[in-house]
Protein backbone atom coordinates (compact mmCIF):
# COMPACT_ATOMS: atom_id res chain seq x y z
CA UNK A 1 0.00 0.00 0.00
CA UNK A 2 1.66 3.15 -1.06
CA UNK A 3 0.44 6.18 1.15
CA UNK A 4 1.00 9.95 -0.08
CA UNK A 5 1.71 12.43 2.92
CA UNK A 6 1.06 16.12 2.70
CA UNK A 7 1.46 18.92 5.04
CA UNK A 8 1.68 22.50 5.65
CA UNK A 9 -0.58 23.65 2.14
CA UNK A 10 -0.67 27.27 3.61
CA UNK A 11 -3.01 28.05 0.84
CA UNK A 12 -0.83 27.07 -1.65
CA UNK A 13 -3.32 25.99 -4.05
CA UNK A 14 -0.78 25.95 -7.22
CA UNK A 15 1.49 23.16 -5.05
CA UNK A 16 -1.42 21.60 -3.87
CA UNK A 17 -2.45 20.84 -7.62
CA UNK A 18 0.47 19.99 -8.82
CA UNK A 19 1.14 17.49 -5.85
CA UNK A 20 -2.48 16.14 -6.00
CA UNK A 21 -1.60 15.36 -9.99
CA UNK A 22 1.75 13.43 -9.17
CA UNK A 23 -0.29 11.53 -6.30
CA UNK A 24 -2.94 9.61 -8.52
CA UNK A 25 -1.89 6.17 -7.87
CA UNK A 26 -1.19 6.00 -4.12
CA UNK A 27 -3.70 4.15 -2.20
CA UNK A 28 -4.65 7.08 0.35
CA UNK A 29 -3.61 10.82 1.04
CA UNK A 30 -2.61 11.62 4.68
CA UNK A 31 -2.42 15.46 5.51
CA UNK A 32 -0.78 16.30 8.73
CA UNK A 33 -2.60 19.98 8.82
CA UNK A 34 -2.17 23.71 8.24
CA UNK A 35 -4.14 23.74 5.46
CA UNK A 36 -4.99 26.97 6.51
CA UNK A 37 -8.11 28.24 4.64
CA UNK A 38 -11.35 26.39 4.85
CA UNK A 39 -12.01 26.52 0.86
CA UNK A 40 -8.63 24.09 0.44
CA UNK A 41 -10.69 21.00 1.68
CA UNK A 42 -12.21 21.63 -1.30
CA UNK A 43 -9.46 21.29 -3.75
CA UNK A 44 -7.68 18.42 -1.45
CA UNK A 45 -11.41 16.27 -1.69
CA UNK A 46 -11.70 16.97 -5.41
CA UNK A 47 -8.28 16.09 -6.36
CA UNK A 48 -7.73 12.86 -4.49
CA UNK A 49 -10.92 10.22 -5.12
CA UNK A 50 -9.86 8.14 -2.31
CA UNK A 51 -9.36 7.91 1.46
CA UNK A 52 -7.92 11.14 2.95
CA UNK A 53 -7.17 11.14 6.28
CA UNK A 54 -6.86 15.11 8.07
CA UNK A 55 -5.38 16.61 11.27
CA UNK A 56 -5.70 19.60 12.13
CA UNK A 57 -2.40 22.08 12.22
CA UNK A 58 -1.71 25.64 14.55
CA UNK A 59 -2.81 27.37 11.50
CA UNK A 60 -5.97 25.84 10.97
CA UNK A 61 -8.13 28.24 13.05
CA UNK A 62 -11.73 28.06 11.13
CA UNK A 63 -11.89 24.24 12.19
CA UNK A 64 -15.52 24.98 12.27
CA UNK A 65 -16.07 25.95 9.07
CA UNK A 66 -13.21 22.94 7.77
CA UNK A 67 -15.11 20.54 9.45
CA UNK A 68 -18.61 21.54 7.30
CA UNK A 69 -16.65 21.50 4.02
CA UNK A 70 -15.24 18.65 4.98
CA UNK A 71 -18.85 16.74 5.61
CA UNK A 72 -19.53 17.36 1.99
CA UNK A 73 -17.02 14.44 1.07
CA UNK A 74 -17.58 10.83 2.84
CA UNK A 75 -13.93 10.01 1.74
CA UNK A 76 -12.29 12.53 3.86
CA UNK A 77 -12.09 11.98 7.52
CA UNK A 78 -10.70 14.47 10.38
CA UNK A 79 -9.04 13.01 13.08
CA UNK A 80 -8.63 16.31 15.84
CA UNK A 81 -4.71 16.24 16.15
CA UNK A 82 -3.68 13.10 16.51
CA UNK A 83 -4.27 10.06 14.01
CA UNK A 84 -3.72 6.72 14.59
CA UNK A 85 -4.44 4.25 12.27
CA UNK A 86 -3.86 0.84 10.49
CA UNK A 87 -2.63 1.18 6.69
CA UNK A 88 -1.18 -2.07 5.26
CA UNK A 89 -0.76 -4.22 8.62
CA UNK A 90 1.71 -0.94 9.11
CA UNK A 91 0.68 0.82 12.76
CA UNK A 92 0.79 4.66 11.98
CA UNK A 93 0.58 8.14 13.92
CA UNK A 94 -0.33 11.23 12.57
CA UNK A 95 0.36 14.49 14.03
CA UNK A 96 1.36 18.09 13.07
CA UNK A 97 3.71 18.94 15.42
CA UNK A 98 7.38 17.99 15.11
CA UNK A 99 7.80 17.63 19.05
CA UNK A 100 4.97 15.35 19.38
CA UNK A 101 5.87 13.48 16.41
CA UNK A 102 9.63 12.01 18.29
CA UNK A 103 8.01 10.71 21.63
CA UNK A 104 5.54 9.23 19.42
CA UNK A 105 7.82 7.58 17.32
CA UNK A 106 9.77 6.43 20.24
CA UNK A 107 7.35 5.16 21.76
CA UNK A 108 7.55 1.51 20.15
CA UNK A 109 3.98 1.58 19.60
CA UNK A 110 4.35 2.78 15.96
CA UNK A 111 5.72 1.60 12.51
CA UNK A 112 5.49 5.20 10.99
CA UNK A 113 5.07 8.53 12.64
CA UNK A 114 3.88 11.15 10.42
CA UNK A 115 4.11 15.01 10.98
CA UNK A 116 4.71 18.36 9.65
CA UNK A 117 5.00 22.16 11.28
CA UNK A 118 8.34 22.98 11.20
CA UNK A 119 8.56 23.26 7.37
CA UNK A 120 11.64 20.45 7.42
CA UNK A 121 11.77 17.64 5.21
CA UNK A 122 13.02 14.38 6.91
CA UNK A 123 13.22 10.80 7.07
CA UNK A 124 14.55 9.28 10.06
CA UNK A 125 14.45 5.59 12.19
CA UNK A 126 13.74 6.28 15.54
CA UNK A 127 14.03 2.76 16.99
CA UNK A 128 11.63 0.32 14.57
CA UNK A 129 9.51 3.64 13.63
CA UNK A 130 10.11 4.83 10.69
CA UNK A 131 9.33 9.45 11.31
CA UNK A 132 8.81 11.29 8.19
CA UNK A 133 8.35 14.86 7.90
CA UNK A 134 6.78 15.73 4.32
CA UNK A 135 8.07 19.03 4.14
CA UNK A 136 5.96 21.86 3.43
CA UNK A 137 4.10 22.15 0.25
CA UNK A 138 3.85 25.77 0.97
CA UNK A 139 7.63 26.20 -0.07
CA UNK A 140 9.04 28.41 2.45
CA UNK A 141 9.62 28.32 6.14
CA UNK A 142 10.06 30.55 9.03
CA UNK A 143 12.86 31.14 10.87
CA UNK A 144 13.68 31.30 14.70
CA UNK A 145 14.29 35.33 13.99
CA UNK A 146 11.11 36.01 12.50
CA UNK A 147 11.59 35.91 8.90
CA UNK A 148 10.55 33.83 5.89
CA UNK A 149 12.74 31.84 3.74
CA UNK A 150 11.98 30.11 0.55
CA UNK A 151 12.62 26.42 0.54
CA UNK A 152 11.53 23.28 -1.64
CA UNK A 153 7.52 22.48 -1.60
CA UNK A 154 8.05 18.64 -0.83
CA UNK A 155 5.76 15.49 0.07
CA UNK A 156 6.41 12.09 0.79
CA UNK A 157 5.14 8.47 -0.48
CA UNK A 158 5.23 5.87 2.19
CA UNK A 159 5.13 2.16 0.94
CA UNK A 160 4.08 -0.20 3.74
CA UNK A 161 4.72 -3.13 2.30
CA UNK A 162 8.53 -1.63 1.98
CA UNK A 163 8.62 0.40 5.35
CA UNK A 164 10.58 2.74 3.58
CA UNK A 165 8.99 6.70 2.70
CA UNK A 166 10.58 9.07 -0.54
CA UNK A 167 10.52 12.58 -0.69
CA UNK A 168 9.22 14.20 -3.88
CA UNK A 169 9.86 18.01 -4.81
CA UNK A 170 7.43 20.13 -6.30
CA UNK A 171 10.05 22.28 -9.23
CA UNK A 172 9.18 25.34 -11.24
CA UNK A 173 6.08 24.53 -13.52
CA UNK A 174 4.74 22.23 -11.32
CA UNK A 175 7.01 19.30 -12.18
CA UNK A 176 7.79 16.62 -9.46
CA UNK A 177 10.54 14.86 -9.20
CA UNK A 178 11.87 12.42 -6.51
CA UNK A 179 14.72 13.74 -4.12
CA UNK A 180 15.74 10.70 -2.58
Amino acid sequence: MRLAVLSDIHDNIWKLGAALAAIRDTDVLLCCGDLCSPFVIHQLARGYPRDIHLVFGNNDADTFRITRNAASYPHLHLHGELMVKTFGGRRVAMNHFDFLAAPLAASGQFDAVFFGHNHVREIRREGAALAVNPGAIMGARPTAEGEVVDVDSTFAIYDTEAHTAVTLRIGPGGAVERMD
